[in-house]
């Protein structure tokens, strides 16, 4: 990924439940960007298991605990899907 991490851009290898904050303060603020699959730091694309159901999943837990919905997509970066929430 070429973008660096800022305020609205942030990089994860994996998804956890605790990154619901994260797009909370998203919501609360200009907006954001959270990859999931990214290396944190290298910024390598490193994929993402079962992504078929992250797509189901994350939206449904930002639904689920704050009310919202969330722009959700599945990107791919040299042959690794990427979450893009």
């Amino acid at each position: 990924m070429k973008r660096e991490e800022n305020q609205s851009v942030e990089y994860k290898e994996s998804w956890h439940e605790k990154y619901l904050e994260w797009i909370c303060g998203y919501a609360n603020a200009k907006g954001g960007t959270l990859y999931i699959g990214i290396e944190d730091g290298a910024k390598k694309p490193v994929g993402v298991k079962n992504a078929n159901k992250l797509m189901e999943d994350i939206p449904n837990s930002i639904r689920n605990t704050m009310g919202i919905v969330a722009d959700v997509a599945l990107l791919r970066l040299n042959k690794a899907e990427v979450k893009d929430a």
